[in-house]
């Protein structure tokens, strides 16, 4: 029987990078289990354009290739912008519905969802609450602290203080030894606040968790692959599910980058994440949306 780690390594080489992030400090605590759960983001379900002419087929296809994973994870988030925006309430919900009709074809049944910005912003994260439940949240699973943080619903791009307090609240009851990963839709820092890719009070968030030696960010929104240090805490953004965006300032305007038909699913991708808690690692293993097709 092939083990987690092993297949994490065998798939990687057939299907993307692998990248593994140390933490400072280690746990060595008996009775932790290692684990490991897959990151989605940036479906935008309901978008329409040149950018991704197969719009309509590719969250299936990310969904096809999640459930022909040998090994299942034991949960899977969606980091945000399940959809792609609109004015019209009606069709938000609409497309809300439609999203959560295709992903409830997943094998595995603990799927946790956040808002992106195209999800919650117009409307304050009403039609998001209705259907997926609360925009911020946390929850413990094997040894690990996970807490997902609303850094959309607010128009401004800003946590606020009642989110900010009760991040403060939630940690309090954790131990300072204990590996918290943290989900949010924006990055925490300032990566390009040019281009909204930034968190106008994310460093109050960071200052928050900065007491805790063991903590991991993971995001979306950038529509791409990137790993930064904000001292000692690890950040690394996720590929997208629908069109892929151009490294941070690296063009006058923030556009998807130009369709190829020949390679249709380039940049666009999915990753696992395994979790070693004894020596507080993430091993993180990137995959196409779909097999065999870069």
């Amino acid at each position: 029987m092939i083990d987690r780690r092993r297949f994490l390594q065998l798939a990687a080489l057939g299907g993307g990078a692998v990248f593994a992030s140390a933490l400072p400090g280690s746990l060595r605590a008996a009775g932790y289990e290692e684990f490991f759960f897959v990151q989605l983001s940036d479906s935008h379900w309901g978008y329409s354009g040149p950018a991704n002419p197969e719009a309509d087929s590719t969250l299936r296809k990310a969904v096809a290739a999640v459930n022909a994973l040998d090994i299942q994870p034991d949960f899977i988030v969606f980091t945000g912008d399940l959809t792609h925006t609109t004015d019209d309430s009606a069709e938000r919900r609409r497309r809300m519905s439609e999203f959560r009709g295709i992903v409830n074809g997943l094998r595995v049944k603990d799927v946790r969802f956040m808002p992106g910005e195209h999800d919650a912003s117009l409307d304050s994260g009403e039609a998001f609450k209705e259907l997926f439940g609360e925009t911020h949240y946390s929850f413990d699973h094997k040894g690990v602290h996970f807490v997902a943080i609303d850094n959309v619903s607010d128009p401004g791009t800003s946590i606020g203080e009642a989110q900010l307090q009760w991040l403060r609240d939630d940690l309090a009851r954790v131990k300072k030894s204990t590996p918290i990963v943290v989900f949010t839709h924006r990055p925490l820092f300032d990566l390009a606040p040019a281009w909204d890719w930034a968190t106008r009070d994310g460093a109050k968030a960071i200052e928050i968790l900065m007491p805790y030696p063991n903590v991991t960010v993971f995001y979306g929104h950038i529509h791409q692959e990137h790993h930064q240090q904000t001292g000692h805490i690890a950040h690394h953004s996720a590929k997208s599910l629908i069109f892929a965006l151009p490294a941070p300032m690296s063009q006058p305007k923030r556009a998807p980058l130009q369709w190829d038909p020949a390679q249709p699913n380039k940049g666009l991708g999915f990753r696992e994440v395994e979790a070693q808690v004894n020596d507080a690692r993430y091993k993180i293993a990137e995959f196409p949306v779909a097999k065999g097709r870069s």
